[in-house]
């Protein structure tokens, strides 16, 4: 029987992505009704709505989507079609595993590490206006409903994954209140988790110690923009965006896959972009509907591919995005 998930292939090169990476599904032989639905640039400029009503219908209906980067003006225009998802499916929850995989350059030999983003409030969620010319305000929302829910969450998580530390990341030494609600939300709820380590400690001191010694940190929880950041330092540490994605939830069983590689118009239509950013969300995706055995094997195709040499330019090597994407497909063989 199909898995139904709908397919957002995104802006740039993920509209080049998305197919290579139905290829490899397919390949590994997983049944998969992909609904595709356009959203960023392309229906902006037809419509002027860059996450337009087909997009939230489809995923109303399958429950699931794979989803390539959509991109968001800077400094003026539309609001972030990421965010705006986020609000309007509330999916609150954002994890991105950060793990150092086979075959790829990172810092370090061994990490292993989850960041638990909370997605949809804090300064991160753009609720700013201009108080008056040359004046500007950000506001910084922060709620018990939200900080515990998250939280809660990232413990669940850690309990379901074998993991054995939750750390709270925060700056409740400056923003007393606001940050201050977050953290006292943990000390409260970890109380009810006494077979997971908890602690917390201050955002720019966990930065720090993420980059001297990742081994540290199991599970990290934090809220919106902290998390955005942890999430590419973390990814810094593993090689780059080709080694991590994301994964958004709701309460109601939702769950978006998304690919975090960037816009990377300058690679459009040569044919050198690096399909591994929208292939491990893929993956994740897999083990979301059951599949985990074709997921392990499409992991050990890429693996085994990429240390045969089979590399795009970016991550040191001279294939194209078409022979990369073939060696892995022969691989899986």
């Amino acid at each position: 029987m199909a898995h139904n998930v709908t397919l957002i292939p995104g802006d740039s090169v993920g509209r080049e992505l998305a197919p290579m990476t139905q290829r490899v599904i397919a390949a590994a032989g997983v049944d998969v009704d992909w609904d595709v639905v356009e959203a960023g640039t392309n229906p902006f400029g037809q419509s002027g709505d860059p996450l337009p009503p087909e997009v939230f219908d489809s995923i109303a209906r399958t429950g699931v989507a794979l989803k390539g980067e959509l991109k968001t003006p800077q400094g003026s225009g539309y609001e972030s079609p990421n965010v705006r998802l986020r609000k309007r499916l509330d999916l609150f929850a954002t994890v991105r595993p950060i793990k150092v995989q086979p075959g790829l350059p990172g810092r370090y030999d061994k990490v292993d590490v989850v960041v638990v983003r909370e997605a949809t409030e804090d300064v991160y969620a753009g609720i700013e206006h201009v108080v008056v010319p040359g004046v500007v305000q950000s506001i910084k929302v922060t709620t018990k409903k939200a900080s515990d829910r998250i939280i809660r969450f990232a413990f669940e998580y850690a309990r379901a994954h074998g993991r054995k530390k939750v750390t709270l990341v925060h700056k409740a030494n400056i923003m007393k209140k606001a940050d201050g609600l977050f953290l006292a939300c943990g000390n409260a709820i970890a109380g009810e988790y006494a077979d997971v380590a908890y602690e917390s400690i201050i955002a720019d001191n966990a930065c720090m110690q993420l980059v001297r010694d990742p081994s540290r940190y199991d599970v990290l929880v934090t809220q919106n923009l902290f998390g955005d950041l942890l999430g590419d330092l973390g990814a810094g540490l593993v090689g780059g965006m080709s080694n991590v994605w994301g994964e958004l939830r709701n309460e109601g069983g939702t769950a978006v896959f998304e690919a975090i590689h960037g816009i990377a118009d300058a690679l459009v239509g040569t044919g050198r972009a690096n399909p591994l950013p929208y292939l491990r969300p893929a993956t994740a995706l897999l083990r979301h509907l059951g599949e985990a055995s074709a997921a392990d094997r499409v992991d050990a195709a890429i693996a085994a591919a990429v240390t045969a040499g089979h590399k795009t330019p970016d991550i040191g090597g001279v294939s194209t995005t078409t022979e990369m994407v073939d060696a892995i497909i022969r691989h899986l063989d």
